[in-house]
């Protein structure tokens, strides 16, 4: 066994064990001798996984006396339910209150705890200026002639090479490229599904999404979904002869923020095709982990070209920019076939800038300050929820990501809340918008993708208060 894998076995156990409950708040941890006995491992590894839990905040040291888990807020906030979606489709889509929320978010004097993508103070834009002058110099035409349909090769050559990090051991010919995450996402569906047919879905799920499966005239079936490990799979069994395809955010999803353990994504990969139900499976959030490995995909689990992998920058780098793109497994040629009515060619400009960006290095280095900063945000968001919110608030508890789900007992209803903060100049996403069914009104998502700052602390703690008035 490598010692970096033994590194990442030992620290995600240890994290695993406090996150669950078995190691409790103030319990000493082994020393880093014992630890170094117990695994056989050198006194730098033992050292190294400490600081790492210390990195996630789970854990501090006390000198002279040892390594102890930490008080952590969140653990005194109950994580939510599982989620009881109705099995019965009744795809209710609230589209005045959806036209409500995203109507406000151009706003620049709101706090924009509705937006799921990371503040552009959080972004490399001066280095991201650089890569699109060079690549207007050096395309050709400077950036106004068509790609090849595919996509851009050396895009593509990129995420090949990035999809190591993942299981995932793609060649560039297996990609095609997309105008941004949801175009990826409507190629799959169109590609895969006519009018009339279901798709199964998690619950809550991302409100794009639902509305793109509606307008193209499909059935949701929402599915029960853990807030920590995804989808319950025994649910998924008992309507597999129900549905036609299934798309799934197994990493970091948003609203909740939940990770299929490898195991799961493993047996749902395998049920799907054993009934040739193919797997759309959007990874938009998988780069944004906050432990010390990326998780693998569906993708990595994939033997049969069943499942449709799609993904994109618009949540770690660039979200104007819309560089998305799907490795589709044997639907290759259907989703070529749909990108040349729809679209014939990617922007140049942007695609090419993005491939040049990553091949520069300069992508790992930023993911890796923009994930200490998002999981730094989350440790301050639970500290002030903690304080401020209503009691009995609960919230998820996100390994990675960009959002974190609030849930509030019954008596308030956060469409009615949305109305008081956005007299307050705050913005959230009520939390009936992830959703087709008569559920999550008493439940918000907020975005953790802000600078921290004390006007976020101050703004937060509003909230608070105005959930505390509602109720």
């Amino acid at each position: 066994m490598s010692k970096e894998f033994l590194y990442t076995e030992i620290t995600n156990g240890i994290a695993g064990q406090i996150r669950s409950g078995v190691l409790r708040a103030g319990d000493r941890l082994p020393s880093v001798r014992i630890l170094c006995r117990q695994h056989g491992i050198s006194m730098n590894t033992a050292k190294r996984v400490f600081l790492e839990l210390e990195a996630q905040s789970l854990i501090e040291s006390k000198p002279q006396s040892g390594y102890f888990v930490s008080r952590l807020p969140y653990l005194k906030l109950p994580l939510p339910e599982v989620s009881k979606p109705s099995p019965t489709r009744n795809n209710k889509e609230p589209e005045e209150l959806i036209r409500k929320v995203y109507e406000n978010m151009g706003r620049d004097d709101l706090m924009p705890f509705s937006i799921g993508v990371p503040s552009g103070s959080l972004l490399p834009l001066a280095k991201l200026n650089k890569e699109i002058v060079k690549a207007t110099r050096e395309l050709e035409g400077c950036g106004t002639a068509y790609e090849p349909l595919q996509g851009n090769a050396a895009l593509r050559r990129m995420i090949a090479i990035r999809s190591l990090a993942w299981g995932g051991n793609l060649h560039e010919n297996d990609l095609v490229t997309a105008s941004g995450g949801m175009n990826a996402l409507s190629f799959c569906m169109m590609a895969l599904a006519k009018p009339g047919d279901t798709i199964a879905m998690e619950s809550p799920c991302y409100s794009g999404i639902l509305q793109l499966a509606r307008s193209i005239g499909l059935k949701v079936l929402e599915l029960p979904t853990h807030p920590t490990t995804g989808i319950e799979i025994a649910a998924l069994k008992k309507v597999i002869s129900k549905i036609n395809l299934c798309l799934l955010v197994p990493n970091f999803n948003t609203p909740l923020g939940s990770c299929m353990p490898d195991e799961h994504k493993k047996e749902v990969v395998s049920l799907l095709a054993r009934h040739r139900i193919p797997l759309i499976e959007d990874d938009i959030y998988g780069d944004l982990y906050f432990g010390s490995q990326r998780p693998k995909c569906c993708k990595s689990f994939d033997e049969e070209g069943m499942v449709l992998y799609c993904s994109a920058v618009s949540k770690t780098l660039a979200p104007g920019y819309r560089v998305g793109w799907i490795a589709p497994g044997r639907y290759k040629e259907q989703i070529l076939k749909l990108k040349l009515v729809h679209a014939i060619s990617s922007a140049a400009v942007t695609h090419e800038a993005v491939a040049g960006f990553l091949k520069s290095g300069r992508y790992e280095n930023h993911l890796r300050r923009l994930r200490q900063t998002l999981q730094g945000n989350y440790q301050h968001y639970v500290n002030t929820i903690a304080e401020y919110f209503p009691e009995g608030t609960k919230t998820s508890r996100p390994q990675g990501g960009l959002t974190l789900w609030v849930e509030f007992n019954k008596k308030i209803n956060t469409a009615e809340l949305y109305d008081s903060t956005i007299k307050r100049k705050i913005s959230i996403a009520p939390g009936r918008i992830f959703t087709l069914q008569d559920q999550f009104e008493n439940c918000m998502r907020l975005s953790i993708g802000l600078p921290w700052s004390e006007e976020v602390r101050n703004k937060l703690k509003l909230l608070g208060k105005l959930a505390v008035h509602s109720m």
